[in-house]
């Protein structure tokens, strides 16, 4: 067997076992299940997956779970200790100390106080924080993407896929930046119907084959919020984007699709201090 095939099998095993850990998060999840769906034992196949995401599988897991359960603090009035239940933590206690060392804050005071209350006006009056909105006239961007259809929070799941092909087929370039494309309203559109692409910066002379697809991401002027924290408190940014900077900025929207770019990498630093540039589009001045 020829290099190539065998990234493209190691490819193919990366994405099942991704997959599986994105649809099993509320359950049990096995290591020595997942060096099964992997048809590696459980000690290469550790090593193949921490070679290619930078990451323990026990460490992927961990992460994910809570970044669910600060999605179900933000947006559901369930109770913090059925969160934590619901995403492997039947201790309480265990639950809060593990959410505020990667959060910053404990659960409940992060539901209170957490980003997504910096875009709230308060007692009916307008947030005071100053936000970093700048508009910027960008030009046309090619991409090369994996497609996701479900909840946006779980956008990872496609993201993990494309990285596995990137790597697997040795197209990866450090230039590349990450962008996610989303096509719906959530708000409109049921969340098992919403559409989005996983993707980075990639010209023309990079292949596309499946399940990578190009896409291509229109030039013009475009509104630029800058959001650190959590991706889960992000649904508040774009509230307060539509319905207070807009009507003041005098700009209308241009029929393009909204996208994020990412500046840095939820494998390398806190929640917290994740960045986040949304790039709403925008009629000509």
């Amino acid at each position: 067997m020829g290099e190539n095939e065998i990234w493209a099998s190691y490819e193919k095993r990366l994405s099942r076992v991704s997959a599986y850990i994105y649809d099993h998060l509320d359950e049990d999840i096995d290591l020595d299940r997942l060096a099964e769906i992997a048809c590696l034992s459980a000690h290469h196949w550790h090593r193949v997956y921490r070679a290619v995401h930078n990451e323990t599988l026990a460490a992927t897991v961990r992460r994910l779970r809570l970044h669910r359960a600060a999605g179900d603090l933000v947006r559901s009035d369930q109770t913090v200790r059925d969160i934590a239940a619901r995403w492997g933590y039947p201790n309480l206690q265990s639950f809060t100390r593990t959410f505020a060392a990667a959060y910053g804050m404990p659960p409940a005071r992060y539901r209170r106080e957490g980003s997504h209350r910096a875009f709230e006006p308060q007692s009916g009056k307008e947030p005071t924080r100053m936000y970093d909105i700048t508009i910027r006239t960008l030009p046309e961007q090619a991409l090369l993407g994996v497609s996701h259809a479900g909840s946006y929070m779980g956008i990872g799941k496609a993201f993990e896929a494309l990285y596995g092909a990137l790597f697997s087929r040795n197209i990866f370039r450090p230039d590349m930046r990450m962008v996610g494309v989303f096509l719906d309203d959530p708000d409109l559109v049921a969340e098992d119907k919403l559409r989005s692409f996983a993707c980075v910066t990639a010209d023309a002379a990079v292949p596309a084959e499946a399940p990578l697809v190009r896409r291509t991401l229109a030039g013009g002027d475009y509104a630029v919020l800058r959001h650190q924290g959590p991706y889960a408190d992000m649904g508040a940014a774009y509230r307060w984007l539509y319905a207070t900077w807009l009507p003041a900025s005098g700009r209308s929207i241009r029929d393009e699709v909204m996208f994020e770019t990412y500046l840095n990498n939820p494998r390398e630093v806190p929640p917290s201090e994740l960045l986040t540039e949304i790039h709403l589009p925008l009629q000509p001045a």
